[in-house]
């Protein structure tokens, strides 16, 4: 019976989470039917309402509110307990979702996966790479590398680097164009713009050379919101773009793409590793962050000066 009350536990957590009893069930790859009747018999349990149940959303009620934070620490500290008791206990072992931008993911964290892997093979990693900026809790997220300030209270904060950025362009576009020698240039030249996918904030660089600035504040020829698509508009010489050194790299090594005004490079963006205060760090949340951090420290273009 005990087993079955966490059963039900987790996956009345994981509706909370997500929102659905539909993708609850996906996540904990169970039936549908199944994740409803362990809620159900919760409740009858409990003696009261856990979830608010419309055609659109789940959402707790005031009691599964309060029930739900006391559950998932509940929940964390069993599977650290059991992790911390296994046969092997140095071995960090069990699932760790995390969320980071896409230049991070593609180069930065990906190639050095290899390595996380032969020192963690009992570590299972669910990542997402995107532009989003996602609800930890609510989307069962473990830990998250941002970019920009960090202004959430509810999440615990470890800054772990920088992305820098320089403007570029194709050889054909400045070909082309007029002749580019100071930032005062580029009012000649066509601009395109990236716009975070969350916010519809226009990134605008601001330049800096010593101690002088510069903001390329422009109107752009053409915006994008999806960094994939801002460096193929680059490369197809549509005009000069600021993206991160670390994306830009293999174009310009290719000679796809050429480094503009190098002397004047856009402000770097800080990088962070967070996690909820209210999430408990397991051990292996813990390796993959430990992980993570000392892999952006040694490489040039990510660490913090």
């Amino acid at each position: 019976m005990a087993f079955d009350r966490l059963d039900a536990m987790r996956a009345f957590c994981r509706i909370v989470e997500l929102g659905s009893f539909t993708r609850a069930a996906d996540a904990l790859a169970m039936a549908k039917t199944t994740v409803s009747g362990q809620v159900q018999a919760l409740e009858t349990q409990l003696g009261v309402k856990l979830l608010h149940r419309t055609t659109r959303r789940v959402t707790p009620t005031t009691d599964g509110s309060a029930y739900y934070e006391r559950a998932r620490a509940l929940l964390d500290d069993i599977d650290e307990l059991e992790a911390t008791m296994s046969q092997s206990h140095s071995v960090a072992r069990g699932r760790v979702k995390v969320e980071m931008p896409s230049p991070v993911g593609r180069f930065l964290v990906i190639p050095a996966l290899p390595d996380f892997v032969a020192r963690h093979p009992q570590i299972q990693l669910d990542i997402s790479c995107s532009e989003r900026i996602v609800d930890l809790v609510q989307e069962g997220v473990d830990c998250a590398i941002r970019g920009g300030v960090i202004t959430d209270p509810d999440l615990v904060c470890r800054p772990i680097g920088q992305m820098r950025f320089c403007l570029c362009a194709s050889p054909t576009y400045l070909a082309g164009a007029a002749p580019l020698y100071s930032p005062e240039d580029l009012a000649q030249h066509r601009f395109l713009a990236f716009v975070f996918p969350a916010s519809g904030r226009q990134m605008r660089p601001e330049l800096s050379h010593g101690a002088e600035c510069f903001t390329l504040d422009q109107p752009p020829t053409m915006r994008f919101n999806s960094g994939g698509a801002y460096i193929a508009a680059a490369e197809a010489g549509l005009g000069i773009v600021a993206v991160p050194m670390a994306e830009a790299r293999l174009s310009i090594e290719a000679g796809k793409l050429v480094e503009v005004l190098p002397a004047w490079r856009p402000a770097s963006m800080p990088m962070s590793l967070v996690y909820p205060y209210s999430r408990h760090l397991s051990a292996r949340v813990r390796a993959f962050i430990d992980w993570a951090i000392a892999v952006m420290g040694d490489d040039p273009l990510w660490r913090s000066q």
